[in-house]
């Protein structure tokens, strides 16, 4: 294996995937130790309308991912394309010498994500899933409260992502649940700092055949039971995508011994509430924009997305609590710093795969299944 080493210098980064993936341009270009080294994307509109939005130079504008990766002087790709190209993007930026960022999920198959893991170790450079949720600002400040030991010792954890995707892009339709599992995953294993051992899921109801058919998985939803590696505490998650009557919500439940906290009910109108006992108390979040390089801090609250045109995940997902300045800088100063990010290939896979099995649970009408040891190792050296 190849050992990752200091990044000298500005990290150039090609980010690849214009919809969600605009976004970062910005964040990328003000970061003091990155910058926009080239952007891809299939549609030309789009990537002239992006282009020239953010002043990036035409030389730098790509339709075609491979010959972006072949451009010298390019040190990390960023991924914002479809799920079902994720794994395949990953593994060529990585094998082409890149550091890679990759938007959630890490792949599709248990497969795919240990093909990562071998990628990763043998370029030496960094993998990260972008994960959303542990960098809202709901998480770090819960992710507080514990390690100062304000929560006491963790009891239970509980998360939940519903949403319909209908009006999505087609390779959306009929997806199994937990395949997009990561947004319930990660605030709990995150919080917790322990990986998956196993899992166990039932599924329930159904959705329209026209869908079920297209992934061979007719659950409405799918509730999960996760068992942590060394812990005594339990996790329970609950996902949905089509046909089940709910405002969206990515949300997370936190249960110690000496204090509580409960994700709002209506994510635009009602506050979290922390349990001291039986006594109840409304919060409002604070931002964390105070942890970011100046430069980036105005991201934790505008978007690229503001007005009228605004994104499908931002309309549905509330800008995703302030987390892409805080990925985007993880990222980026992990790169420079000569080390595995938060969220490395190992984590990823561990959080990813948790979600691919607990759906492979569901067809098994909730059967145990293990996690693989490639997901469960320590950091990456």
């Amino acid at each position: 294996m190849v050992s990752q080493v200091k990044h000298p210098g500005k990290v150039r980064i090609g980010l690849v995937g214009l919809g969600f993936g605009a976004e970062f341009i910005p964040i990328y270009q003000r970061h003091p130790h990155a910058e926009v080294a080239a952007i891809c994307q299939r549609d030309p509109a789009v990537l002239k309308r992006c282009g020239d939005r953010f002043a990036v130079p035409e030389d730098r504008r790509f339709t075609s991912f491979e010959a972006m990766l072949a451009v010298p002087g390019i040190d990390a790709i960023h991924i914002n394309t479809p799920i079902p190209l994720h794994a395949e993007h990953s593994i060529a930026a990585l094998n082409a010498g890149k550091h890679c960022a990759c938007t959630v999920p890490m792949a599709t198959s248990v497969e795919a994500c240990a093909a990562i893991v071998r990628a990763q170790r043998a370029s030496g450079r960094s993998y990260m899933m972008m994960e959303t949720t542990v960098y809202s600002r709901e998480f770090l400040f819960v992710q507080d409260l514990y390690r100062r030991g304000e929560l006491g010792r963790l009891q239970f954890l509980r998360a939940a992502h519903q949403q319909e995707m209908a009006g999505w892009p087609g390779y959306w339709e009929g997806l199994p649940p937990m395949h997009y599992a990561t947004h319930c995953v990660g605030p709990m294993l995150g919080l917790a700092g322990r990986p998956a051992a196993r899992v166990s899921c039932i599924g329930s109801g159904r959705i329209a055949d026209t869908l079920a058919i297209r992934y061979g998985s007719p659950f409405a939803v799918e509730s999960a039971h996760i068992q942590l590696d060394g812990s005594e505490v339990g996790c329970e998650m609950t996902r949905s995508l089509f046909e089940t009557a709910r405002e969206y919500v990515e949300s997370f439940d936190v249960y110690g011994s000496k204090r509580s906290f409960e994700w709002a009910q209506l994510e635009h109108e009602a506050k979290p509430v922390l349990f001291t006992g039986e006594q109840a108390e409304r919060l409002a979040i604070p931002d964390a924009a105070d942890r970011l390089p100046e430069a980036i801090r105005p991201y934790t609250r505008v978007s690229v997305y503001d007005g009228p045109d605004s994104h499908l995940s931002f309309k549905q997902g509330s800008g995703h609590g302030g987390s892409h300045p805080h990925l985007a800088h993880e990222f980026v100063m992990a790169i420079v710093e000569g080390r595995p990010p938060a969220i490395d290939a190992v984590t990823s896979a561990n959080w990813t795969c948790s979600g691919i099995l607990a759906h492979e649970s569901a067809l098994r009408d909730g059967a145990w299944i293990d996690l693989p040891a490639f997901t469960r190792e320590l950091k990456n050296p």
